[in-house]
């Protein structure tokens, strides 16, 4: 019964362990700057990354990070006005200042025009160079 006891009170430990800050700790003059990026037109995987992403704002608070969410290849659909659902949702984290990126070369080879995309998305000439030179200024790239 001690053994069942202690598991118990080990288990409940680990459960309630908190996440520690890095130092410098996350701040609105240091915030963490995040990012995601989104590939595939599976509705379920843009969901799962709008889902990662409005769960990482509400852990560290919007104020306290910086976040840019890049559509490239099929995962342009997640910047398109025509799909509502995933719309509203883009819309929802733009009102928190996440910033959504589209590929131009994404958008040329499938002949998506800047009107089509959701209001307030930013293009960039290539998606992945866009990543890529995030990564260089000290950007977390987060796949879920």
């Amino acid at each position: 019964m001690q053994k069942f006891t202690l598991i118990l009170l080990s288990l409940c430990i680990m459960v309630s362990a908190e996440t520690e800050f890095a130092e410098p700790k996350p701040a609105i003059d240091n915030p963490r700057q995040i990012m995601f990026s989104i590939k595939s037109a599976d509705d379920e995987a843009i969901h799962h990354v709008l889902s990662t992403a409005n769960n990482v704002l509400k852990f560290y608070g919007p104020e306290n990070v910086e976040m840019k969410i890049i559509a490239y290849y099929h995962g342009i659909k997640a910047l398109e006005k025509k799909y509502k659902d995933i719309a509203l949702r883009v819309e929802a984290l733009m009102l928190l200042d996440v910033e959504f990126v589209a590929c131009g070369n994404t958008m040329k080879t499938k002949k998506i025009t800047e009107d089509e995309l959701i209001d307030g998305s930013d293009i960039v000439t290539a998606g992945v160079a866009e990543m890529v030179e995030r990564i260089q200024d000290g950007w977390v790239n987060i796949i879920p």
